[in-house]
């Protein structure tokens, strides 16, 4: 049997780590070849780590031990000029553009009203502004190619409902499903559907670091155990994580053909979390 995405090209951004590289391997072991993007240095203001070049190196490798080819580039979802090279450099690589995930994103913490403007900002430019960036990158490959496509759009729980203490990425991730409403309208005439997902908490260093293991268990220095037990209380099922492949496998659905008649929609990855 060929696989789900066989013949076509994945654009992933956030694709050294995380559930960007999810994406990248399974999206490969799927038969789709993988325009890779990712910044090698954590952004400024924010408790996401940095990932190492080697991280992406890393997915390279798993990519084509999956018999794939990859592109990869670093470079920052804020940066368009960077964004529209490497596209560009990617599909001039690959032949084509029938995906797009815009995956990237970092995370900080902070009361809305406490929030220093810049800690705002970065957030929204990277978080919101960087999806919309990475569309307009990929979006006219897609387009060009005259096959359709998908648009994977990486929201959140807090793109669903108000989170405490997340004002700014709320507000991002809020944001992106808005973007996604209108860019569904806009491609629908070139058989290019838009969606959206919404993961709760992802075993990703995003969540597994010390400021949001704090938020999560409510105490300020919490063993594991207490900031395990935090995150199981946010889920209806009883899981402790979501694992990035759990996103990456519904992001692959919403990319197949299977999902060909879907667009415009939300979906939760979420272990029940919005029933809560």
């Amino acid at each position: 049997m060929t696989g789900r995405l066989e013949g076509k090209v994945a654009l992933i951004t956030g694709a050294a780590g995380g559930v960007g590289r999810a994406q990248a391997i399974r999206f490969a072991q799927e038969g789709a070849d993988i325009i890779a993007i990712d910044l090698a240095a954590a952004p400024e203001r924010t408790t996401t780590p940095g990932v190492a070049a080697q991280t992406l190196a890393d997915t390279v490798r798993a990519v084509e031990e999956a018999g794939r080819r990859i592109s990869a580039f670093e470079a920052d979802v804020r940066d368009q000029q960077a964004l529209d090279a490497a596209v560009a450099e990617g599909v001039g690589a690959l032949g084509r553009l029938d995906v797009l995930c815009a995956t990237a994103g970092i995370s900080s913490t902070g009361s809305a009203v406490e929030l220093d403007a810049q800690r705002w900002q970065t957030m929204l430019d990277v978080n919101l502004t960087g999806v919309w960036r990475t569309c307009k990158a990929g979006i006219p490959a897609i387009l060009a190619g005259g096959r359709g496509g998908s648009l994977v759009l990486m929201s959140s729980i807090a793109g669903l409902r108000g989170l405490v203490g997340v004002g700014h990425y709320t507000t991002a991730k809020h944001g992106v499903v808005g973007l996604m409403r209108s860019l569904a309208h806009e491609l629908a005439p070139h058989a290019v559907r838009v969606n959206t997902i919404h993961p709760a908490i992802v075993r990703t260093p995003m969540i597994e670091n010390p400021s949001t293991m704090r938020t999560f268990s409510g105490v300020p220095n919490p063993t594991r155990e207490q900031f395990e037990a935090g995150v199981r209380t946010m889920h209806l099922l009883p899981l402790t994580f979501i694992e990035p492949e759990d996103v990456a496998n519904a992001s692959l659905f919403l990319a197949s053909d299977e999902a060909r008649c879907i667009t415009g929609v939300t979906l939760p990855v979420d272990a029940g979390h919005c029933l809560k």
